[in-house]
C-alpha cells in the first residue's frame, strides 16, 4: 500500500516501489471536460518538489511544454526527411552519413526530452578519443553543426525548450598549413602535363582557382568569350549514396563572374574548338547527358568532357592529378593545391584581398586573409622595405 502524501507536499507521494510521484494538471480534455493531469518522478521527495514546481511555473507563464517521448532516432529520421529540402544532395548524404554513423547508435533511443548536453558531450570525447580512426577537430565541428542544426528545429516545433548541443565544447581546430606550388614546381607540373589529356584543365584551375566541382560543372553558356568572363553559377557533385553525378549551386549558393587572364580564354577556346571535332567524330555516340541524376544546369553542354561528351569523373581527374605530382616530386600535393596557388600568386603579383576573395568566392574577405595572411604579411614586408629605400633615397638629397 502506498504511503500518504508528505506532510504539506499537496499531490505528492511515495510509490509502492520506492520512488517519489508528483501530479499536476496542464489542461482540460475539450472532448470529455476532464482534467489533463501529468507525472513527475524522482528518487527524493526534494527533487520530485522541485520538478513539480519548475512544471507549474511554467503552465502559469505559459511556457509549458509537455515532455516529448519521440526517440532521438526517430526525431532524426523525421528531421532528414522532412527539413532538408532545400540542401544539395552531396550535402544531405554528408548529413544523413554524420547522424547515422555517430549520433543514432550512441544516442537513437535516448528521448527528446531526457538529452542532455553531457550526453552529447560524451559522444564527441569519445569519437575524438577512440584508438581506431578518431575523428578529427574539424569532423566533430562538423557533426556538431548538423545534430546542433537538427536539434534546433526540435526547439522551433516546440519538442524540447532548448538545445542541449549549444553549451557542448568543441575541439581547438588548427588551421592546416597550405601549400601552393613554388615558382619552380609549377614549371615542372606545367612541362608535365604538355600535350596530355588535361592540361587544360589544370592550367584553368592554375589561372582562375576555381574549385574542381566549379570546372568540372562549367557550361559553355557560361563562358563569354566576347566579353573574356567566365560565370561560376554551379558544380560538379558525386553523390556516396547512388555513385550519380548531379550539378549543383556553388560551395556558398551564390553565383560570380570572374575575368581571368587573356590565356584563360584562349585556352577555353581551343577547347571549344577540340570538342567540336571529336563531337563530330562520335556523331550519334556523342551523350553529354550520361551518368548525370538531371539535365538541369547543362546548358549548352559541358567544357570539359571525356570523348562521348560526358562529364569527366572525379576519381579519374584526381588520379591523373596525382601521378603528375609524383613525376614532379610532389607526392602529397592535392588539386585543391593548384586553388592555392593560383590565390598566392595573386595576392603577391599586385590584387588586392577583396579580388581575390570574390574571384575565388569566399563567403568574407576575413576567411581570405585567415587563409592567405601569412602572404599579406610577407606583402606588407615589401611594402615597408620599399618605404624604407624610398626614404633613403630622400634622405641622401
Amino acid at each position: 500500500m502506498a504511503k500518504r502524501n508528505a506532510h504539506g507536499a499537496g499531490s505528492i507521494r511515495k510509490r509502492p516501489d520506492g520512488l517519489w510521484e508528483a501530479r499536476y494538471q496542464v489542461g482540460i480534455n475539450p472532448k470529455t471536460g476532464a482534467p489533463v493531469r501529468k507525472s513527475v518522478y524522482g528518487r527524493t521527495q526534494k527533487e520530485v518538489r522541485e520538478k513539480l514546481t519548475a512544471a507549474t511555473a511554467a503552465i502559469d507563464a505559459g511556457d509549458y511544454l509537455e515532455p516529448s517521448k519521440m526517440p532521438v532516432a526517430e526525431w532524426v529520421e523525421t528531421w532528414l526527411a522532412n527539413y532538408t529540402a532545400n540542401l544539395k544532395p552531396l550535402t544531405l548524404d554528408q548529413y544523413r552519413r554524420n547522424l547515422h554513423n555517430h549520433i543514432v547508435p550512441a544516442l537513437g533511443k535516448v528521448r527528446l526530452c531526457q538529452l542532455t548536453t553531457d550526453q552529447i558531450q560524451a559522444v564527441y570525447n569519445d569519437l575524438r578519443s577512440r584508438e581506431n580512426h578518431p575523428l578529427s577537430p574539424k569532423s566533430i565541428k562538423n557533426l556538431h553543426g548538423v545534430f546542433r542544426k537538427c536539434l534546433e528545429q526540435a526547439v522551433r516545433n516546440r519538442y524540447i525548450r532548448y538545445n542541449p548541443a549549444d553549451a557542448c565544447e568543441l575541439p581547438r581546430m588548427e588551421r592546416k598549413e597550405i601549400k601552393p606550388l613554388t615558382e619552380q614546381e609549377m614549371a615542372l607540373f606545367l612541362a608535365e602535363i604538355k600535350g596530355s589529356r588535361y592540361e587544360a584543365l589544370y592550367k584553368v584551375d592554375l589561372l582562375t582557382g576555381m574549385r574542381k566541382g566549379e570546372l568540372l560543372g562549367l557550361t559553355w553558356d557560361n563562358v563569354d568569350f566576347r566579353r573574356g568572363q567566365i560565370t561560376i553559377c554551379q558544380q560538379l557533385q558525386k553523390s556516396k549514396e547512388n555513385g550519380l553525378y548531379t550539378l549543383a549551386s556553388p560551395k556558398n549558393g551564390k553565383q560570380r563572374r570572374i575575368t581571368p587572364a587573356r590565356s584563360v580564354m584562349d585556352i577555353l577556346w581551343s577547347v571549344r574548338q577540340d570538342q567540336a571535332q571529336r563531337r563530330l567524330l562520335a556523331g550519334l555516340l556523342w551523350e553529354p547527358y550520361a551518368g548525370l541524376a538531371s539535365a538541369a544546369g547543362l546548358g549548352d553542354g559541358l567544357v570539359f568532357t571525356d570523348d562521348l561528351g560526358c562529364h569527366l569523373a572525379m576519381a579519374t581527374v584526381y588520379s591523373d592529378f596525382k601521378r603528375v605530382a609524383a613525376k614532379i616530386g610532389c607526392p602529397d600535393a592535392r588539386m585543391h593545391d593548384l586553388r592555392h596557388t593560383y590565390a598566392v600568386n595573386a595576392l603577391r603579383y599586385g590584387d588586392d584581398i577583396k579580388t581575390v576573395q570574390d574571384n575565388l568566392g569566399h563567403a568574407t574577405a576575413s576567411f581570405t586573409l585567415d587563409v592567405y595572411g601569412h602572404v599579406t604579411d610577407d606583402m606588407k614586408q615589401d611594402s615597408a622595405d620599399r618605404m624604407e629605400r624610398f626614404f633613403r633615397s630622400v634622405s641622401t638629397k
